[in-house]
Formats: structure tokens, sequence, C-alpha cells
């Protein structure tokens, strides 16, 4: 009798499953319970169905098959999908399957059956490659590339300095150093099996909270000053307070700036795209107002 795979039968099958271990790898389960066998990408499950004396079977394969003749129906009931796992399991876990990090990676495999919408087997698995059907997510490797980085806020430079004072109206100069942690390029690759990804990440904006309700937005690393510039402004990123910081309770301007970093990235299977990140860093400074005599 030909059984095809039904809800009553998930509970049996279920059972089943649980024979996807080295344990039964050779394809000899103990009597009654069916027969398994496995392999990274397709678990094949045959169990006893009801009603069939022990002698129809229910599979699990990857491709649906027709009647084959006397008790040989086989009907499709896998569609599996794979996700790099993130973060990778320790060193030593079984999930490693004897492997080491670095020597491929793991997967989480999700495994679909055709018939019972309801039922999902998940496992993990080791491939040295991608295996096909979903595999390595690039943007998952992109972000541990990201991870890898260093990327700071803003390594502040500002007139007046923080410790000494500035004066109402006099012009404010901004700037923040320029090297690959405060400014970019800074670049990292991660991999896993076949596929690499390199992201490089460069400052898009920094914006400055000047502490008196104002925000001032560059697009460039600023201008150091310079003692021979005088009164002139920055000719790219400057302010000028109208008011002391007096006004303020802690007598203080708390000037905060904030970066947003663009990452770009390309995986070597030719997909590409970008992240955002921000990191921010502040000064205090005091401004005060010109005492002028009669």
């Amino acid at each position: 009798m030909l059984t095809r795979w039904s809800m009553a039968t998930a509970a049996l099958t279920l059972a089943a499953l649980t024979l996807c271990t080295p344990a039964y790898a050779d394809g000899s389960p103990p009597p009654g319970t069916g027969g398994a066998e496995c392999d990274m990408f397709i678990c094949q499950v045959e169990a006893d169905a009801p009603g069939t004396a022990g002698g129809g079977k229910t599979t699990q394969s990857g491709e649906e098959k027709g009647n084959s003749g006397e008790g040989g129906g086989k009907t499709s009931l896998r569609t599996c999908t794979y996700k790099l796992a993130d973060p990778q399991p320790r060193v030593g876990s079984p999930d490693w399957e004897g492997h080491t990090p670095g020597d491929g990676a793991v997967y989480e495999q999700r495994c679909k059956l055709a018939g019972d919408a309801t039922l999902t087997v998940i496992r993990m698995v080791w491939a040295a490659d991608p295996p096909q059907g979903g595999g390595v997510d690039p943007a998952v490797l992109a972000q541990r590339a990201v991870d890898d980085m260093r990327l700071r806020g803003p390594q502040i430079g500002i007139t007046p300095k923080p410790g000494g004072k500035g004066v109402v109206g006099m012009p404010v100069y901004l700037w923040t150093a320029t090297g690959p942690e405060t400014y970019g390029p800074n670049s990292a690759s991660a991999s896993a099996g076949a596929v690499t990804v390199t992201a490089t990440a460069r400052v898009s904006k920094i914006d400055w909270q000047m502490g008196d309700g104002n925000t001032v937005t560059c697009t460039t690393a600023g201008t150091p000053y310079q003692p021979e510039y005088g009164k002139q402004p920055s000719p790219d990123c400057g302010y000028r307070y109208n008011q002391p910081s007096s006004t303020t309770p802690s007598g203080k301007f708390h000037v905060a700036a904030t970066s947003t970093w663009l990452i770009d990235w390309t995986a070597t299977t030719g997909q590409a795209g970008q992240l955002t990140e921000v990191r921010d860093s502040a000064v205090d400074i005091t401004v005060a107002e010109v005492q002028v005599l009669n």
C-alpha cells in the first residue's frame, strides 16, 4: 500500500528524524524504526506508515517521484536553505564535525517538508564551501569585517582649546585628525569558505553639537587652526558663539562630535552593499564675553 506524508504520520516521522546521527550513519537503525541515511545536504528517512503492515514506506528525499510499482511510491518532502552561523560555534563544538575554525564554516540548515507546512527540520552542518540553497550571507561577513575595524569618534580639534577661553563672536575652528581610525579610509576583510568580503569605511560627515542648542554639519575633516589665521573664519568647518558659556548650568559648552561612517563592501561572489556606523566624542570649552571698560 502506497502511503504519502500526512499529518497522521508527522509524529512518527519526527521520531524517525532523530535517526540522523552518526550512530546510524551506516543505515542500520534498530528494528522496527525504519531506515535513515544522511549527508550534509539531504536527510533521507524511511518510516513504517500506519496500516501498511510494515510493507509501506514514507520517504524524505530531494526530489519527487511517482508510483514506482509494488509498494514503491516516493514523495518530495525536502526543501533546504542555508545561513552562515553567526557567531560561529566555539572551538571544539561538535558542530565543526572534527574541523577547526578557518577550515570551512558552520551553517544553519533549515529543511521544510512538503505536505506539512508547519514542519521544519533545523540542524547545524559544516561545509568547506558555502552550500547551495542559501549558503553564506555576504552582508553577515561584511558586518564581521566592520567589527574587526577600529572605528573611533572624531579626535576633536577646536578653538578655543579645552582648558582655555574663547570669546563670544570670535571664529571657532572645528576639525578632527584624519587617521584611518578617526576619519578613514579603514579596510578589513572576512571570509567563510570560498566567499570573501572586503569592506572599506570612510567618514561621510561629522555633526557638531555646539552645546548652545545649535548643530554644525561638516562634510570634511575641517581645517586645523593656525595662529596666522587670526580672526579669519574656518574655510570649511567653523562656528561663532553669540552668548557666553556662563549661561549654561555647568559654565561650559559641552561640544559633542558624531561621525557617520559609510562602509562600502564587495564580495567575491559579485555582491555589494553599504553599511553605516556612528561614533562620537566630546569636549567642554569655555567662551566668555569681552568686558568693555568705559
